[in-house]
């Protein structure tokens, strides 16, 4: 089921929203952001809300609602789901006027939620990407910005047709990155825990610092530094962080098998119980 709210009423199914002519259409000014909600618990909603004024301004758009207006339309749109409903929360703004700098006083709003099961705790495999992550002064690398899902959509697409799931993506220095949906974190073969520095390149995740957070306080300290791709060949675990699946164990990297480890587990049940208080 999809429920969208737009201009001022809720609509069921895929709601149209753009002309052949908005901005957003034809040069890409369009930035969303990913919230869950799962039988009514709903983590960190407010930090992915106020991300999407962030990223609105970032691309050069106004975000038409404030934090406290989108989270009022976000409970009202929930409430009508049954109440174990598992929904994937999807805010929208995009450009509608402009030839090639998108008016930003005429943006526009959508909220988007629909049915999204939590994925099982099985894992994904995944293979390294011919594909970089651009540098801040490449693309506006600071926002949760559609136009730079095409780098990720074709490293996805590589990587199926090498017979993985999910690729990971390096910087332009070589160094790791992120998934092409997720945040990246792996366990040393001498146990540490380590998750690529923020270097402007990839979006530092609302659920990664998160689980960043649950972990230390949990005992477990996370290494944030810049990681070689060497080293996901000799790690003991991998395992991503991100909004869609939370915390997921990678079990296959190249050729190599991985288990689901004891600390994915521990950051994904963590996770959880957290959620159940959110």
């Amino acid at each position: 089921m999809y429920l969208t709210y737009f201009n001022g009423s809720w609509t069921e199914g895929n709601t149209p929203l753009f002309g052949a002519m908005d901005h957003s259409v034809w040069l890409g000014s369009s930035v969303f952001d990913g919230a869950r909600s799962v039988r009514g618990r709903m983590p960190d909603l407010r930090p992915h809300l106020e991300r999407v004024i962030r990223s609105s301004t970032s691309v050069g758009l106004v975000c038409p609602l404030s934090v406290d207006e989108m989270e009022k339309l976000v409970r009202e749109g929930v409430a009508r789901f049954p109440a174990d409903a598992e929904l994937y929360i999807r805010p929208l703004v995009f450009g509608t006027d402009g030839l090639l700098v998108p008016v930003a006083d005429k943006s526009a709003f959508a909220l988007t939620l629909f049915d999204a099961a939590m994925p099982p705790f099985t894992g994904f495999t995944a293979g390294l990407s011919t594909l970089r992550r651009p540098d801040p002064d490449m693309a506006v690398t600071d926002a949760k910005a559609s136009a730079l899902y095409a780098n990720s959509t074709k490293a996805l697409r590589e990587a199926k047709e090498k017979g993985f799931e999910n690729p990971v993506m390096l910087d332009s220095a070589g160094n790791v990155a992120e998934f092409a949906t997720a945040n990246l974190f792996l366990v040393t073969p001498e146990g540490r825990v380590v998750t690529p520095v923020p270097n402007g390149t990839f979006l530092s995740g609302i659920t990664r610092a998160r689980v960043i957070k649950l972990l230390a306080e949990a005992g477990v300290a996370v290494e944030e530094r810049s990681v070689k791709p060497e080293e996901l060949l000799t790690a003991v675990e991998i395992f991503n962080t991100g909004n869609y699946g939370k915390v997921t164990p990678c079990v296959r990297y190249e050729g190599r098998a991985l288990p689901v480890g004891p600390v994915a587990t521990q950051a994904r049940d963590l996770y959880f119980a957290f959620m159940e208080n959110a």
